[in-house]
């Protein structure tokens, strides 16, 4: 939704979100579904959050307030919801390049408490599309600059209660290195209107079911 907003009600007209990538500055990798990483990236859940320990990070500053990163999350929720299954972004998008990545991260955001008195932004899944490949890994096919394209991005399945009090929340970008290379692409729009309703679908199970 337009202003950030994740939902299940159907999008408005909007113009879409925009946001510009410098290939030079990625958005570091801070845990995530990782093996063989000693010494450049730690595996795990973690509070998505910049620290002097991770590579890259310049700062201390949370990954979403980041002007490459889009975010766009729930309000507090007013119950438990279960998610149990496959993870799908699906994406409308558009670039200044021909060739590009999209990134899609799930996480679930703890409110502020007295041990994390700034909150804690758990990362649930992610994963990442190189624009080529939108329609099969087979062969590539390259982006007209400007034109809009479905991508679908798919997460690692989770079984994971998302509690009271927590937002639900979809990070947007076009990297997450070192765990995925760097695409030297540029401006990306995201839209998010009827015609392009760029969403992240979520195999929730009814409270009853649990």
């Amino acid at each position: 939704q337009a202003g950030g907003a994740l939902s299940t009600d159907p999008p408005k007209p909007a113009p879409a979100t925009h946001f510009l990538f410098d290939p030079r500055h990625p958005v570091p990798t801070v845990g995530g579904n990782l093996s063989s990483s000693t010494g450049v990236m730690e595996a795990g859940a973690m509070d998505q959050r910049c620290r002097k320990d991770v590579w890259l990070c310049e700062d201390e500053r949370p990954l979403s307030a980041r002007n490459d990163v889009l975010v766009f999350q729930t309000p507090p929720l007013e119950r438990d919801l279960e998610v149990t299954g496959r993870l799908v972004v699906k994406l409308w998008a558009s670039s200044s390049a021909v060739d590009t990545d999209f990134t899609g991260k799930l996480v679930d955001v703890y409110p502020p408490s007295a041990d994390f008195p700034g909150g804690f932004d758990l990362n649930v899944g992610d994963s990442i599309v190189r624009a080529r490949y939108r329609d099969s890994l087979a062969s590539a096919t390259l982006m007209k600059p400007g034109q809009v394209y479905p991508f679908t991005i798919e997460l690692y399945p989770t079984s994971l209660i998302f509690q009271k009090g927590h937002r639900i929340r979809l990070d947007v970008s076009s990297s997450n290195f070192p765990r995925f290379d760097v695409n030297p692409n540029t401006g990306e729009p995201v839209f998010h209107d009827p015609e392009h309703p760029s969403r992240i679908e979520l195999p929730v199970v009814p409270a009853e079911e649990r």
